[in-house]
């Protein structure tokens, strides 16, 4: 006897992508990212606790946030599930903490022009590299350096700073996130294409999050680095 539930349950496995989940994901961290933010932007009391007592608290959130975001990318194959999960809300949530400053720093129709132009870019970026047949694999080692060149480069901003010399860091942040936007979606898919069938429920969620952190990770430092360039403080 021919059981009818299989035809529907192949149909359910081929539209069961990595590469599907990696941008449900994605959006999911954002959301929680965004709710904070404009919640404790709102809350004068959590913003005292935060940017009203000198640079240690911020440097602290921002330890967090690092220590977290490499241990969450170097062991996340290693987690628990729960674990997994877990790990990248609280990311998601510390972001929020950490970006709550831009509501207070930059009028609000700059933080929303500066998401709806990183939104469009990221899209854009994103379709290109999904249906382009060019192999960028090969971006992989310029964008690594290019990255390191900017942390730099922040850093050092930090002492000279200066109109010019942050315009063009922030210009050089903007261009740097798109093309890793652009080569991080290719090498997901590419995984997405390879592992989705084969790898079981746990593997499937694990990966799933590590795809979205990377372009999560690809998205907010481009709406950053955008405000920088193009928003009007407050």
């Amino acid at each position: 006897m021919i059981d009818s539930s299989l035809p529907a349950a192949g149909v359910r496995l081929r539209h069961r992508t990595i590469l599907r989940n990696v941008y449900m994901w994605m959006t999911l961290g954002l959301s929680f990212t965004a709710i904070v933010a404009w919640w404790i932007s709102s809350s004068p009391g959590f913003m005292e606790l935060l940017y009203g007592r000198g640079i240690a608290p911020v440097l602290l959130l921002s330890l967090g946030i690092v220590i977290l975001v490499f241990s969450l990318s170097r062991n996340i194959m290693k987690m628990s599930v729960r674990g997994a999960i877990g790990a990248f809300l609280l990311y998601s949530v510390l972001n929020g903490l950490f970006c709550s400053f831009v509501f207070i720093v930059y009028t609000r129709y700059a933080v929303f022009q500066a998401f709806a132009v990183s939104a469009s870019m990221f899209a854009i970026m994103s379709l290109w590299a999904l249906t382009t047949k060019r192999d960028l694999s090969g971006w992989g080692h310029y964008l690594f350096m290019g990255l390191i060149g900017l942390i730099i480069a922040g850093a050092v901003g930090m002492f000279i700073g200066g109109e010019a010399y942050q315009f063009l860091y922030s210009a050089v942040g903007v261009v740097l996130f798109t093309a890793l936007t652009a080569y991080d979606t290719q090498m997901i898919k590419r995984m997405s294409d390879d592992a989705s069938m084969g790898v079981d429920e746990s593997n499937f969620t694990r990966l799933s999050i590590l795809g979205a952190l990377k372009l999560y990770l690809d998205f907010i430092n481009m709406f950053l680095f955008l405000l920088r360039l193009l928003g009007r403080r407050k």
